[in-house]
């Protein structure tokens, strides 16, 4: 069942995402060669929890971190360890807290110093058929219209689609209804209704979309051990329109990028 949530209620999420869009902000400043990932998920905790929130992921479904860093080929779920991040990596930030009872749930991928060509096309392309997602999340549209955006973006550059990860409803929860595959037929699936809120996060590989989930219970890697991107947004449905409760404008701030894309969604006070 989707929940909607009132006026009140999406400040309120809007605030959980800003704390999480902070986080992200923060760690961007952090992220360079020689610096664990361990070290970054301990500069997260303290941050959030100095910030008067709650670390999102850390104890939920056992998972004993505040951010889920997921490395080149590693999709999603990757537990921070004490091992440095190289020059040439990329890394998935996944970042969630609690502010008053609701969640926020974000992320980006991050290049560490140079990288490949056609790896940074991969990381753009992927941001970019996250916005396409978002831009289909409107009053009359489906879920299969979001998925169909990113997944016809993204295959016409023959990459993979991850099929067993997807985005979903958010809330009091941090999974609730509905689920949101980045993938799907337009006019399918759960209609879209005003005040629900959604995170939405394209999970795309260079090369295969078959992934391995791996013994420890979180790690899942590309088949092919080629690179996998992943960014996610949190949007609120209001006015029939797609809100953002989140932003990557902190993020841009550091990395020092500038960027218009998120300017059709941003939230009108």
């Amino acid at each position: 069942m989707i929940v909607t949530k009132t006026a009140e209620e999406l400040e309120i999420m809007r605030r959980a995402a800003l704390m999480v869009s902070k986080t992200l902000g923060m760690v961007a400043s952090e992220i360079k060669p020689g610096v664990t990932t361990l070290k970054l998920d301990e500069l997260a905790e303290t941050f959030i929890r100095d910030h008067g929130a709650v670390p999102g992921f850390k104890g939920l479904y056992d998972c004993p971190s505040t951010l889920l860093i997921s490395p080149n080929e590693e999709v999603v779920h990757g537990i921070p360890k004490d091992v440095p991040i190289e020059e040439g990596d990329i890394l998935s930030v996944d970042c969630g807290a609690i502010v008053d009872g609701f969640y926020g749930d974000h992320a980006y991928t991050f290049a560490v110093g140079d990288i490949p060509q056609e790896t940074q096309d991969l990381l753009d392309r992927t941001k970019k058929s996250l916005y396409l997602g978002i831009e289909q999340f409107k009053l009359g549209n489906r879920v299969g219209d979001v998925g169909y955006a990113i997944q016809n973006y993204c295959e016409g550059f023959g990459y993979g689609v991850v099929r067993e990860l997807v985005g979903h409803g958010l809330g009091r929860t941090m999974h609730e209804d509905p689920q949101m595959p980045n993938y799907g037929r337009r006019g399918r699936g759960k209609k879209f209704v005003e005040g629900m809120t959604v995170a939405i996060e394209p999970m795309i590989n260079m090369g295969t979309k078959s992934v391995k989930h791996h013994r420890d219970g979180w790690t899942i890697t590309t088949k092919d051990k080629k690179p996998s991107a992943h960014f996610e947004h949190d949007v609120a449905l209001v006015n029939g329109e797609p809100r953002l409760l989140s932003t990557f404008d902190y993020i841009h701030e550091v990395l020092g990028i500038t960027s218009n894309e998120e300017d059709p969604f941003r939230w009108i006070d």
